[in-house]
């Protein structure tokens, strides 16, 4: 499903590309990169439940973040429209045609909490480090130039790593092997480094792996999340909701801070936890969690949550099941909804996390991605 494959024509030596990641204060991980001729560098959240690269473009209606310089296309010489007859456009859920006589192709994304971007998709080269070369160079990369969006960004856009045909790993996909990793820092001062290609191989003590299950348009990484376990009690994972039954019943999301889970799975979670914490329980200042004790995070004493995953069991500690909520107030960070569930980049902290798509799995190492 990959139609974007033949873009991308780099040196074979350019087969481990990489850029920095920093966390934001709101939980979100920012990647670095640049775009345009002569290089022009912008910010976007990497998030693997998009498809698409978006960047909030110069002259746009409504757009947030104003305080960045944001990507002029006119002063580029790499920038190109993508016409609406293009294959590529087409082949993207939410284009259309302009109703101008330039007849070039525009995209909506719609979101669920109602809101939306709309832009223009644009053939523009992307670049980005590498190992072996300071800057290696993807021409002819499509990307959205959001001219009016009422998404709050605490960047200038994002950068979609979903299985969709112009996300940018479905882009890259004939240069960097369908291979890449990230390891989320749990610090803000620290950056870390989102890999492609050779570089991207995870392997080694600890490593454990599980397969991807793709379903419609391939925009989703899902993953079989079987079970639970707090100490010796285990929480199966089923539930009412016809979503979380089955193989590929939970998204792996690098875009949303917290792990979601049905009602009634993560009443018998906090359950679980609360049964053991030996700690005074208090209100959420927040008004957000449900678990909430007294303590000072470095004091904190909570168990190993483990997330079995098929033939992956990942142990996840109070870095990745805790949140500091208020002075002395920490929160178990699980969230109830019904909407479906997903796996966040809180619980995926000091991990290196590798997803080899030609292979269809997703592999976890513990890691101190402060030295990354």
């Amino acid at each position: 499903m990959n139609r974007a494959n033949h873009f991308n024509q780099i040196s074979v030596y350019s087969n481990a590309v990489e850029s920095p990641v920093t966390l934001l204060d709101d939980g979100d991980y920012l990647m670095s990169y640049s775009l345009g001729t002569p290089p022009f560098p912008v910010y976007g959240i990497v998030d693997t439940a998009s498809d698409i690269i978006w960047v909030q473009c110069q002259l746009c209606e409504t757009c947030y973040n104003d305080t960045s310089p944001m990507f002029d296309p006119s002063y580029s010489k790499t920038y190109k429209n993508l016409p609406c007859s293009s294959t590529t456009c087409k082949s993207v859920q939410g284009t259309s045609c302009s109703s101008d006589e330039r007849k070039i192709c525009e995209h909506t994304v719609n979101y669920k909490d109602g809101s939306h971007s709309q832009g223009d998709l644009i053939v523009e080269t992307v670049t980005l480090g590498s190992y072996n070369d300071p800057f290696v160079h993807f021409p002819r990369t499509v990307i959205g130039c959001i001219r009016n969006t009422n998404v709050s960004f605490d960047s200038i856009g994002i950068v979609g790593l979903g299985g969709g045909p112009v996300s940018l790993v479905s882009q890259l996909s004939s240069s960097i092997g369908k291979k890449f990793s990230y390891c989320l820092a749990p610090i803000s001062d620290r950056s870390s480094k989102l890999k492609f290609g050779d570089a991207a191989m995870v392997s080694g003590d600890g490593t454990v792996s599980t397969r991807i299950v793709f379903k419609d348009w391939k925009k989703f990484y899902y993953l079989t999340l079987e079970a639970f376990s707090v100490g010796n009690n285990r929480i199966e994972f089923r539930s009412s909701s016809s979503r979380s039954s089955g193989k590929g019943n939970i998204i792996i999301d690098s875009g949303t801070t917290f792990t979601v889970l049905p009602d009634d799975v993560y009443s018998k979670l906090e359950s679980a936890v609360a049964d053991v914490v030996k700690l005074e329980r208090v209100e959420d200042p927040l008004k957000q969690f449900s678990l909430c004790f007294k303590s000072t995070y470095d004091k904190v004493d909570v168990p190993v949550i483990t997330a079995h995953f098929s033939g992956a069991d990942v142990k996840l500690n109070a870095l990745n099941t805790f949140i500091v909520a208020s002075h002395r107030v920490v929160c178990l960070a699980f969230l109830s909804s019904q909407s479906g569930p997903i796996f966040g980049n809180l619980a995926q902290q000091n991990f290196l996390v590798g997803y080899d798509l030609q292979r269809k799995i997703v592999s976890f190492k513990p890691t101190d991605c402060t030295k990354q």
